[in-house]
């Protein structure tokens, strides 16, 4: 739905949500070009909010899900906010730093690191990136 939103706008099909006891505590889509912000990524908008509607810079207790394996500055962030579980769904291998490119989580200073699970829901999301790309080339 947040990916959907986001190619409405014209932004790259990228969407979050972060979830916590079951229920969706924070939702986002790609903003880099409606706010004008390079650091509108899908995942950062989540994590603001759901810092602020938890009123904690702690997502202990949160799982969030990407349609996108996370870039290097987005898998800091999940990082940095202490995000209980990833869960992504297209692999990145150009700009993916999980599993691919830097492999953020398995750097000696990384502080914390998620439970990942990557391929969830990925051949829905790759066809959705695929295809907002065939359109812009």
């Amino acid at each position: 739905m947040e990916a959907r939103a986001a190619e409405s706008r014209g932004e790259v099909p990228i969407g979050c949500v972060i979830v916590r006891d079951g229920r969706i505590v924070a939702r986002a889509g790609n903003r880099t070009l409606t706010d004008r912000d390079p650091t509108a990524h899908a995942e950062l908008l989540a994590i603001r909010e759901a810092a602020s509607k938890l009123s904690s810079e702690r997502l202990i207790d949160c799982d969030l899900y990407v349609t996108l394996e996370p870039c290097a500055m987005c898998t800091a962030a999940v990082s940095i906010a202490r995000i209980r579980r990833l869960y992504y769904g297209a692999a990145d291998p150009k700009g993916g730093a999980v599993e691919n490119g830097v492999r953020f989580f398995a750097s000696a200073s990384c502080h914390h690191r998620p439970d990942v699970y990557g391929g969830i829901g990925e051949a829905e999301a790759a066809a959705l990136l695929r295809g907002f790309f065939q359109v812009r080339r």
